[in-house]
């Protein structure tokens, strides 16, 4: 009989020579059910606007910070969360994320009025901001090379086929019970992901020294994301540009500059190390990462707001019109993580880039009688395509631009820049989520145009910005999780 894996005194699977686990494939098992909680929280609730809408009442800048309150927390402390697992381990980090996000999940399902769904929306995005950039490394630590290549190629197949999914089982459950229910089912999820996390991942090396917590650097972020943001949000109102939101844009300005200052001041000890930009890799991945997840972003907001408000699709219907995505990517996703890790991920983020455009540009045959087989269905599969191409080759070029030591702060870094995309474009889409009838219908269309012009400066930005990258072995941290 085959011996037993060696297991801690705390009945935790012993860690292999330099941290790594005995069980990696558990440790994958637990990265993915803990990441899927931030994956399906993100799509699902895009499904249920309308329904929040009519029960909590709110306008269209109110169904924005449905969404933007979530996003908000989880873009600016993205970073925070990273830096955080690298200091005093990701394991430890992520555990606590998990709780946070249940907590919030839970006030939200109970909210009474909109004020209280967006304070529990608040907590859900500090949760994810630190089990979602902690995930991500513990997997960078855990596997090397094509292993880390495959394993990061079905982390973000199945995290994209949760965010796919999420609309679906939001919808049905919307229809048969209520919008409360979408909050609901991350109760179980979040019990499952801390259990599991608890049982396959090793427990850190206890550090000396911890290291120093950028907790200035953390408010400057999220003061300046959202100043912005609210800026963005209110000059994209029908009334336009007011001085009170070009104030908020000026100092969201002074702000992200005063950040930059002390993040300077600090060096390896900031939250995000400004050596990180010393590579132009990072830097050209970080720009394609903010384009291409912008335009996404509008895209599975849009598509199902437009189908149950402006065709009268049921929320099951409109979430269920995204359902071939999850299925491209599960088939795709890890092949093209493999030929990231294999040859390089240039030319994969270069075509997948494009390729989102190509089907953002056919969301123009889109109208409110157009049937789902003839139109709806051939620009979810060409975005797919393009994403299934890109998801998993970006996550493993960012992880193999920086050294081990930098791998949390790198991830969370990225994460941010992606949420932040979708917060930018969340906050310039008031109008379209404030039409109806025709005006619903030609506001998707330039919005969809735009969305193609972003993705196609993101293909540019692969093309241009980054190099051969390759995964390539390195020592092992025995604190990494």
């Amino acid at each position: 009989m085959p011996s037993r894996p060696p297991r801690s005194a705390a009945g935790h699977p012993a860690p292999r020579a330099g941290g790594r686990p005995a069980r990696p494939w558990l440790v994958l098992a637990a990265c993915i059910l803990t990441s899927s909680l931030g994956f399906v929280d993100g799509s699902v609730v895009n499904v249920g606007l309308p329904a929040i809408g009519r029960s909590l009442g709110g306008d269209a800048m109110g169904l924005q910070w449905v969404i933007n309150a979530y996003l908000l927390p989880l873009s600016a402390l993205l970073l925070l969360g990273g830096g955080l697992g690298d200091r005093f381990g990701s394991r430890r980090i992520m555990a606590l994320g998990i709780g946070l996000f249940a907590l919030g999940s839970a006030g939200c399902a109970g909210a009474p009025a909109l004020a209280w769904l967006l304070t529990g929306r608040v907590v859900q995005g500090v949760g994810a901001a630190l089990l979602l950039p902690n995930s991500l490394a513990i997997l960078g630590s855990t596997f090397e090379g094509e292993a880390r290549g495959r394993a990061i190629g079905l982390w973000a197949a199945v995290s994209a086929i949760s965010a796919a999914i999420g609309p679906v089982l939001g919808g049905a459950l919307i229809d048969l019970l209520s919008w409360r229910a979408i909050f609901l089912i991350n109760l179980p999820i979040a019990a499952g992901a801390i259990a599991l996390t608890l049982a396959v991942v090793p427990p850190p090396v206890r550090r000396k020294d911890p290291g120093h917590l950028d907790l200035l650097g953390a408010v400057l972020a999220t003061a300046a994301l959202g100043l912005s943001v609210w800026g963005l949000t209110v000059g994209a109102e029908p009334t336009g540009w007011t001085p009170i939101s070009l104030a908020a844009i000026a100092a969201a300005a002074i702000i992200a500059a005063a950040f930059i200052w002390v993040e300077g001041r600090l060096g390896d000890r900031a939250l995000t190390p400004l050596a990180l930009f010393s590579s132009r890799q990072l830097v050209g991945l970080n720009l394609m990462t903010l384009l291409l997840y912008g335009a996404l972003s509008g895209f599975l907001l849009l598509v199902p707001f437009v189908l149950i408000v402006g065709a009268g699709y049921r929320a099951t219907l409109a979430g269920a019109a995204l359902l071939p995505f999850p299925l491209v990517m599960a088939v795709g996703g890890p092949v093209s993580g493999s030929l990231a890790g294999r040859f390089g991920p240039r030319v994969l983020l270069t075509a997948g880039s494009i390729i989102v455009g190509l089907g953002l540009l056919l969301v123009l045959r889109i109208s409110a009688g157009a049937g789902y087989w003839s139109t709806v269905l051939p620009c979810v599969l060409l975005v797919a395509l393009g994403m299934t191409c890109a998801a998993a080759p970006l996550t493993t070029a960012v992880l193999s631009a920086v050294d081990r030591r930098h791998t949390g702060s790198a991830s969370g870094l990225n994460s941010a820049v992606s949420r932040t995309g979708g917060l930018v474009v969340t906050a310039l889409l008031g109008s379209v989520l404030g039409s109806r009838g025709g005006a619903l219908i030609a506001d998707l269309h330039q919005a969809a145009v735009a969305g193609a012009g972003i993705s196609f400066a993101a293909a540019a930005c692969a093309c241009v910005g980054v190099g051969a990258l390759r995964s390539q072995p390195e020592a092992g941290r025995a604190d990494e999780a």
